[in-house]
């Protein structure tokens, strides 16, 4: 059995601006920085192989708390957002011409115009994922994670999801063949204490 711990990257000036990013390269900013130079991996997690989104919020994250650099994996940038990468998303819901939807609406094939699907996302995503010979820690993103979440959980997209994805903390799945099992509950980093 293969454990996969994922990591959601620290806030971006977008993130904190409510505008979708997808595959859009916005770098964190500096209390983003700061809070993850102050935190780090769990010490059971120390020696597992460490990968990242190729896009630099994840890369920076990975190398901020692990201290060391991580491996770029193309296969987890972002889920593509399309024309609607840049938009704020409570101007898209409020616009009732512009197809958005809330993700426990979406199902496996929902396509943001121009953009990608989950099930597309699972598509490049399953032969690195089931190809995984080590512990892994993977620094990626919201919708990497909820779609290898889904697959776990045996969430369809539809209604309220059996998880929600939180930032400094490790989500881990166990991967046994093609079998994905969740471990329920995620693991803090850790915070460095100040002298």
């Amino acid at each position: 059995m293969i454990r996969l711990a994922m990591l959601r990257h620290g806030h971006t000036p977008w993130n904190r601006m409510g505008r979708i990013q997808g595959r859009s390269d916005i770098a964190l900013d500096a209390d983003a920085r700061a809070e993850l130079q102050a935190q780090s991996l769990p010490a059971d997690w120390s020696a597992a192989d460490l990968v990242a989104s190729p896009l630099e919020r994840a890369w920076d994250t990975a190398a901020l708390v692990a201290d060391r650099p991580a491996t770029r994996i193309d296969a987890l940038v972002e889920m593509n957002w399309g024309t609607w990468e840049g938009l704020h998303g409570c101007d898209l819901k409020a616009d009732p011409t512009s197809g958005f939807k809330d993700i426990e609406d979406w199902g496996w094939d929902y396509r943001p115009p121009s953009g990608e699907t989950p099930a597309e996302v699972w598509q490049r995503l399953a032969p690195w994922l089931l190809g995984l010979q080590r512990d892994t820690i993977a620094v990626c993103h919201i919708g990497i994670m909820r779609v290898i979440l889904a697959r776990a959980y045996g969430w369809d997209f539809a209604g309220p999801a059996p998880f929600a994805v939180k930032r400094n903390r490790l989500f881990v799945v166990e991967i046994d063949g093609t079998t994905l099992t969740p471990v329920p509950d995620p693991i803090r980093l850790i915070r460095e204490v100040a002298e």
